[in-house]
């Protein structure tokens, strides 16, 4: 993994607030980007996803991968598809190359929940968010592996 370039964090948030949040990145990306979601179940990985691949156009059911492992979402921008993973019941890693991932690579903006799941298979991140629980609420803290995600996020709060 590259060296964390920034951290930044946003202690003890609400739903909306992660919502609010999710919309402010989907404006931003322009390209295709890698983007890791970790934290414990029930943290807010697939919610804060869902915000954002709704954020970003796509219109009807945004469904959780947990069973499917991926879901594809056509999008009317240059990154071309968002690709939502949940590798939480991933086996073993080299399932992956039975859903084509290398085929992935490069063309899309990757939302990879529980990556350690895939290592070695899956790209380096160009950002991960670190969701946590903070009483009813959540913490958020995004660190930052490439200049362009520092770019993307200049000015999120």
């Amino acid at each position: 993994m590259n060296e964390i370039i920034k951290t930044q964090e946003f202690l003890s948030i609400d739903e909306p607030a992660l919502a609010r949040l999710a919309s402010g990145l989907a404006k931003n990306i322009k390209d295709p980007l890698i983007i890791y979601f970790e934290g414990d179940l029930g943290a807010g990985k697939t919610t804060f996803c869902r915000a954002l691949i709704q954020s970003m156009g796509v219109q009807g059911t945004v469904k959780s991968p947990t069973y499917t492992l991926l879901e594809e979402y056509d999008v009317d921008a240059s990154i071309n598809k968002i690709l939502h993973f949940d590798l939480y019941r991933l086996v073993d890693a080299e399932e992956l190359e039975f859903i084509g991932i290398r085929d992935y690579v490069g063309s899309a903006l990757w939302l990879v929940e529980w990556p350690e799941r895939g290592q070695g298979l899956i790209p380096e991140a160009d950002m991960i968010l670190r969701l946590a629980y903070a009483g009813d609420n959540r913490s958020l803290f995004i660190d930052y592996y490439s200049e362009r995600s520092v770019l993307l996020c200049d000015g999120l709060n």
